[in-house]
């Protein structure tokens, strides 16, 4: 495991709404769910396009269902953001997760429309190539 991630694992309980990093941690350590990330700050407009449009269709979409997800501001929660994007631009969404080689990371930089952001999302979870097809298969369901 990379110092980045063991930093960034244990900056635990951060902010306090329910889609906090503290709480979504918890669920990726307790549980097992694949860690799903989004920083961002009020004054990105396209950070705010995630917030407001594509986040929301997400999980309308049944994409987050089965993460942990969390939202950080870079400007309420400074530190972990930086060591979340490791110092990079914004918006990022970042997704962890453990496999039996050690943890994996994907990173998403900029802004992008909901498909771009779903197949980041379903690729970075999923398990196999066969966890794969039936993310992609449910994904195109929940949009019919």
């Amino acid at each position: 495991m990379s110092l980045g991630l063991v930093v960034v694992l244990q900056v635990v309980f951060l902010g306090g709404g329910s889609e906090s990093y503290g709480e979504a941690h918890k669920a990726t350590i307790e549980k097992g769910y694949p860690l799903v990330v989004v920083v961002g700050a009020t004054w990105c407009p396209a950070c705010q396009e995630m917030k407001l449009k594509v986040i929301p269709e997400l999980k309308r979409g049944g994409i987050l269902q089965n993460v942990a997800f969390a939202q950080v501001d870079v400007d309420e929660e400074t530190e972990l953001a930086a060591k979340l994007t490791e110092g990079g631009p914004i918006p990022q969404i970042v997704v962890y997760r453990k496999t039996p080689s050690g943890w994996r990371l994907r990173r998403l930089i900029g802004g992008h429309d909901l498909r771009t952001v779903e197949q980041f999302i379903l690729r970075g979870v999923a398990d196999d190539e066969a966890t794969q097809a039936t993310a992609a298969s449910r994904s195109n369901s929940a949009r019919n």
